[in-house]
Parts: structure tokens; C-alpha cells; sequence
């Protein structure tokens, strides 16, 4: 089968594509036909950090889905041919989140990723696929799908009525704003593009902000919600914007902390937390249990996710690169 590894040194990284044997599932395992893969932030800083220990020869990428293609012994919860998705932590299935869990994590410094033709993983960290999702639609779904149900849903309990600020427009935003549309929720969506918030706005967004004319968009967050604020926040940005969240949260609000789009630096002040008696809820993606639940969600609303641009497997550099450059509106994928 075909593959890619990471591979690199002093601090670069690069892709290699490989031919490697196809795997055989072994008892209470299950082989995927992986018939698409999306990408995701960390699968840049995992491929900058290419050099270091563990990950040179690693498969990249979280997010997959494809076929059941063959079953180990004492499998009784699929067939082949069965549609199925990958959970991001591998081990963790339900219940609460363990330290253990991390090492688990599909494309990670310990464990082989999604970027090949054919995946064996436990039966237990696959679920199935929404019937009316295609495979590149579900491979979108395992880290930002997740990571939005878990932290603004599962967590943080936003429903009809509540107003949520998304960070700009990639894959987790507007799973948020998809997510909040649904629900009867108001959306506050900010972007350095006017064409992009317009697209936010075809999708339920209902205050636009564009940070490049408005850099103080707390201040304009909170003249457009007459003072109240946002009730929950996705705070993607880190330093970079983690300030003027924190100046945007309503009193007994949420900020779901997930990115670090800006990078890692100083910690902010968090004072106004205690004095607006709002709560910081940290979250790395979820559980098999958590998807499942999600993947109900989008059913019962027939929610498509917005996927930007579709790569073949051969042009895989090509969707890392468009990535990089910040351009995409929703989920980069790439297509076996």
C-alpha cells in the first residue's frame, strides 16, 4: 500500500511518500480502506517538528474515514464493507479524559495516523459514518467536528438563545457556526475577509466583524450585543487573542479554549474571569462516545461539514501548503 511519512531534522520536516505492506488486523482489530483524510492545524506543527524523537517515520494526520475492509477475531460490532471514521484518541472510548489518552492520539509521536491506504485500529475507535456524509465529509469530522461538539455542547451547554464568537473561518469555526445555527443560537463571527464573513453570513452568522478595519473587536463585540457580550467563546487564536476574549465573555459565560493559532507566549490576566463569574473550559478534542452523540447531531439536522478544497493523494504537500497559507474557508482534505 502507499503511505506517507514524516520525516526531517533540525527542525524541518517533510513528507515522504512509501510503500509499505498492507497490515492485517489482529484480534479485536479492524482494516480500514481509508477512502479520504482532512488536515488539521496540529498536522503542521506535527510536520515542523518532524525532527524530533518519535516522529520521523511516523504516518501522519488524525482525521480519516473509509470502509471496513477486512475484521480480526472477536469482532461482533461491524461488517465488512461498513462506512467508519476514525476517533482521534484511539483509546479513549468514553467516560472521562485520562493523561493516558495523549500517547493515543492517531498521527502523534506515538501512534501512526490516517495518511495511508489501509488502517488497523481497535474496533472501538471507529464509529459509524453519517448515511448522508460522503467519506471526504466525514474525514473532516474526528478532530474539529469532535472538539466543537465536546467543548461548546458536551461541556459548555450552549443552546437556543445563547450567543457564541467564533474565530475566523477554518474547519473548528465553522463547526461552531454550523453548531450554534442549529441550535437557535446567535453567531458573532470574526475574519480578516470581507468575501469570507459574507460566506459566515450564507451560514448563519449574524454579527460580522472584520479585525483587520476593527483590531479592537472586543469593544465592537460588545456594542453589538448592547454590553452583554458573548455567552460562549471559541478561543482559537491563543495570545494573539486570548485579551480580548476575555474582555468579550458575558458575565457567567464560556471561553472553550482549543488553538494556538498565534502561537505560544505570555499567559493572559484572567481577573475578569472571577469578576464576571465566567469559567475557562480546556478542551482536547473527545472521546468515540462524544462522536457518536455528534454524528446524531448532525444527522438529526442534516449538517453537511464545509469542506474548502479536495486534494488527490499524490498532491498531498499541495494541501499542506494551502493550509499554511491561512486562505481556506473550512476543511482541507485529501481524497485516496
Amino acid at each position: 500500500m502507499k503511505a506517507y511519512h514524516l520525516n526531517g531534522h533540525a527542525g524541518t520536516g517533510r513528507l515522504e511518500p512509501v510503500d509499505l505492506g498492507k497490515p492485517e488486523p489482529a484480534n479485536g482489530e479492524v482494516r480500514i480502506r481509508v477512502e479520504a483524510a482532512s488536515l488539521n492545524y496540529r498536522d503542521l506543527i506535527t510536520l515542523d517538528r518532524a525532527g524530533q524523537t518519535g516522529l520521523n517515520g511516523r504516518v501522519p494526520l488524525s482525521d480519516g474515514a473509509g470502509i471496513v475492509d477486512a475484521i480480526g477475531s472477536n469482532v461482533v460490532q461491524w461488517q465488512v464493507g461498513d462506512r467508519v471514521a476514525a476517533s482521534f484518541f484511539r483509546d479513549w472510548v468514553s467516560g472521562p479524559f485520562k493523561s493516558s489518552y495523549v500517547s493515543s492520539s492517531l498521527g502523534g509521536t506515538s501512534t501512526d495516523g490516517m495518511l495511508a491506504e489501509y488502517v488497523v485500529l481497535p474496533a472501538t475507535a471507529l464509529v459509524a459514518v453519517p448515511p448522508h456524509l460522503s467519506s471526504v465529509e466525514a474525514a473532516t469530522l474526528p478532530c474539529a467536528g469532535v472538539t466543537v461538539w465536546h467543548g461548546l455542547i458536551t461541556r459548555g451547554g450552549m443552546r437556543k438563545g445563547d450567543t457564541l464568537l467564533v474565530q475566523g473561518t477554518g474547519g473548528v469555526a465553522l463547526f461552531g457556526l454550523q453548531f450554534a445555527t442549529a441550535l437557535g443560537a446567535r453567531a458573532i463571527v470574526i475574519s480578516s475577509s470581507d468575501e469570507k464573513l459574507a460566506r459566515a453570513r450564507m451560514l448563519g452568522g449574524s454579527i460580522l466583524i472584520n479585525y483587520r478595519d476593527t483590531p479592537d473587536w472586543d469593544a465592537a463585540v460588545m456594542k453589538a450585543t448592547d454590553g452583554e457580550g458573548a455567552s460562549h467563546i471559541l478561543e482559537l487564536g491563543g495570545p494573539g487573542t486570548y485579551d480580548r476574549s476575555l474582555r468579550s465573555v458575558a458575565s457567567g459565560g464560556k471561553i472553550i479554549q482549543i488553538g494556538v493559532l498565534t502561537g505560544f507566549g505570555p499567559k493572559p490576566d484572567l481577573s475578569r474571569l472571577q469578576w464576571e463569574n465566567a469559567d475557562i473550559i480546556g478542551v482536547t478534542v473527545g472521546s468515540a462516545e462524544h462522536f457518536v452523540a455528534m454524528n446524531s447531531f448532525l444527522t438529526e439536522h442534516a449538517i453537511h461539514p464545509i469542506v474548502e478544497r479536495v486534494y488527490g493523494f499524490a498532491e498531498v504537500p499541495e494541501a499542506y501548503a494551502h493550509l499554511r497559507s491561512g486562505s481556506h474557508f473550512g476543511k482541507v482534505v485529501v481524497e485516496f
